[in-house]
Formats: C-alpha cells, structure tokens, sequence
C-alpha cells in the first residue's frame, strides 16, 4: 500500500487475518502504518524510482491516497507490476473536473458547475444561477478536510481565492441548499463482483467530518437503492477495482455527487465493528480478487464519531483519558492512529453499536469528547 497513514495502519490489521504482510511506502519512519508494519518503505509516492523498488516482489500495489501521479501508476503496469486501482480510474478520484464531466456523460446527478480562470468567469458563473451568490470555489486535484474549498459571497472574495491560486487550477459549482451529507460505498473486484455497504450520513464541521452514521437517518429505502445503484454504474463505468467511496449531497430534489474516492475512506471506519466485512478487509479481498465479504450491520444502528485532537499539551495525557473512556463507555471501541496530537488532527476514532439510534450516537460523542478534551 503506497501510503503510510491511519488507513494503511487499518489495512494492516486486516491484512493479519487474512494471512497476508502489508509492505508499506511511507513518507516518514513515523507514519501511522509505518511504526507497525514490517515491511515499511521509506520514500515518496511521487518518486518513480522509490515506487519501483517498494513494488518489486509484491502480488498487489494499492494505495491509500490519491498522491501518485497517474504517469507514475502506468510506468508500474508497463512494469509489469500489478496495480489496482489502475491509473485510468484513480484519475477521476485525483482530477474534479474530469470527475464532472464524466459524470454528466454517464448521466450522473453533479451540481452546475463549470472551470474557471479569471474573477470574470467566477462573476459570469454566479450571475446564471438562480440564486446567484454564494458560490463554491474548488482546487481541481488536492485539497481534502474542507482544505482547498472556498465558499466566495461576492467578486471581492473570488479574487482573493483566484488570486491567492497562483495559477493552480479551479472550478466554480453552485451552492446547493443541502439538508445533509450522505455517503456510500462498495467494493469491486477485477472479475466485476460488487459488494454495497449501507447509504450513511456523515455529519461534517468546518468541512471535516466529525460522525458518521450508519445508516443513514430516516433515508427511505428506495432512495438508499437509487443511491447503492449510482455508486455501482460508476464503479463498472469507471472499471473501478478495489473500494469506491461515493459522496454526495442530499437535496430536495435528490442526492448529488460531490466527491469520489478509490481506497479505503473515513466514512466507512464504522465498518470495521458494524459491518460483517470491514473496508479494510474488503479492499485487500477485492484488489487481490477475493470473493468479496458480506456487507450487513452487526447491529441496527452504528455511529463511528472522530477524535480531533484540541491541543498538542492537553491534561491528562491521551493514556490516562483512555483509562477514563474504558471505565465510563466499556462497550465503545477506539482506534488510535499513533499521530502526534495537534489541533484539529485526527488523531483516532470511536464506534458505539446499538438499538436505538440517539442513544449510540450520544455514546459515541460522549466517548470522542472524552478522548479530544478529558471530560464527558
């Protein structure tokens, strides 16, 4: 797995149970994955020459960001070198304007967007919606966490972000009335089997998702279905192996594509309790073309809330605040990542199972706020 962060770490585990050894390439001897696998790597997901030596003798090479460059993915696969997914779909999970337009191709639901350059394409843009300003600002590749999005109210702060860009590429899309975000996933193997996760809802805060839960609130059943099957044609048209993450924004008028991921994903953690199949476990079944697990909940309702650290400093330390989780939410489970703590990182996550909906997510915020600030 190129990559060496809290989803290779996650990977790993996986990867135990099914009697496979996960060779990382990690940027830093301290990455999440790196400090407990064996097989780690240390060099650059942009490097080739790193990306050759840390492939050589592995049945898969997969990854749990979208930093490799596609013309790094293809040099890979000319090398004989098995890669999933391959360079051809991981370029839609890299590229927003390429995903848009493929997008509408297919007949997918996306906002009324459009590229821009200049103040005056952004001022154009937002004179022909209806509702005019605001509008939504996006860097076409990078950006993650709410980093590289910019709500812009006016032509005074479209300049500032176009001009701030210095040079880098953009899109403008319509601000849409949301009632929430929801997301999906599933997982495809190279023979084309699919498997589909539940349709969640994840709760985000300053662009940074805080909870996820599955499933998603009082989404009535046929609109989960029109969305499970949205997530499959674009994984078959995108000839997608291994997971696919599907965000979207629930609307009035129906559910919209906002992002695409490729590798495991944030809104799917709670799978690793809630599901009968983790992602992690599911994204080495697919790409290695495993028959894929069962998606089902283990529980009726499942809540997995992040842990954002608040202060690099905070009393007391994280070892004691989990001694204090244990005692007081014995049946939460916690993933730390083994990452320095500094405001806003993430820092671990935790999972509450359940019967009654409220009552886990309370249980699962209880338990994040004890870990972020020593208190409940």
């Amino acid at each position: 797995m190129v990559g060496g962060g809290q989803l290779a770490r996650m990977t790993h585990q996986a990867a135990i149970a099914l009697g496979q050894s996960l060779r990382v390439l990690a940027a830093d001897p301290e990455d999440g994955a790196a400090t407990v696998a064996a097989g780690v790597h240390i060099g650059q997901p942009t490097d080739l020459e790193a990306l050759h030596r840390f492939a050589k003798g592995c049945d898969v090479v997969t990854f749990d960001h979208e930093l490799v460059p596609g013309d790094h993915i293809r040099a890979l696969t000319a090398a004989g070198e098995n890669v999933h997914p391959s360079a051809d779909a991981l370029h839609y999970a890299q590229d927003k304007r390429a995903m848009r337009e493929r997008l509408s191709e297919l007949g997918g639901p996306v906002p009324r967007w459009r590229p821009v350059a200049t103040v005056e394409e952004v001022v154009e843009f937002a004179a022909g919606l209806p509702g005019g300003w605001p509008v939504v600002l996006k860097a076409v590749r990078g950006g993650y966490d709410g980093r590289g999005v910019w709500v812009v109210d006016g032509p005074e702060a479209a300049a500032a972000v176009v001009g701030a860009g210095a040079g880098a590429e953009l899109l403008v899309e319509e601000r849409l009335p949301l009632r929430r975000e929801l997301a999906v996933q599933l997982a495809r193997s190279p023979f084309g089997q699919v498997a589909v996760y539940p349709v969640v809802e994840t709760v985000q805060v300053d662009g940074v998702c805080t909870e996820v839960l599955a499933p998603a609130p009082d989404l009535p059943a046929d609109r989960a279905t029109e969305i499970q099957e949205l997530a499959v044609m674009i994984a078959d048209s995108l000839d997608v192996v291994g997971l696919l993450a599907v965000e979207l924004f629930d609307t009035d008028t129906g559910s919209v594509v906002n992002e695409l991921a490729m590798r495991p994903h944030n809104s799917g953690h709670w799978t690793i309790e809630g599901s009968r199949t983790s992602q992690f476990e599911q994204h080495l079944r697919a790409v290695l073309d495993y028959p894929l697990g069962a998606c089902d909940r283990t529980a009726p309702a499942v809540v997995m809330a992040n842990v954002l650290a608040t202060s690099e400093a905070l009393e007391p330390g994280l070892d004691e605040r989990l001694h204090h989780l244990f005692a007081a939410e014995p049946e939460v489970k916690v993933h730390l990542y083994g990452k320095q703590p500094r405001p806003g990182r993430k820092i671990g996550h935790v999972t509450a199972l359940g019967d009654d909906p409220a009552e886990v997510r309370a249980r699962a915020g209880r338990a994040a706020r004890l870990l972020r600030e020593g208190t409940l």
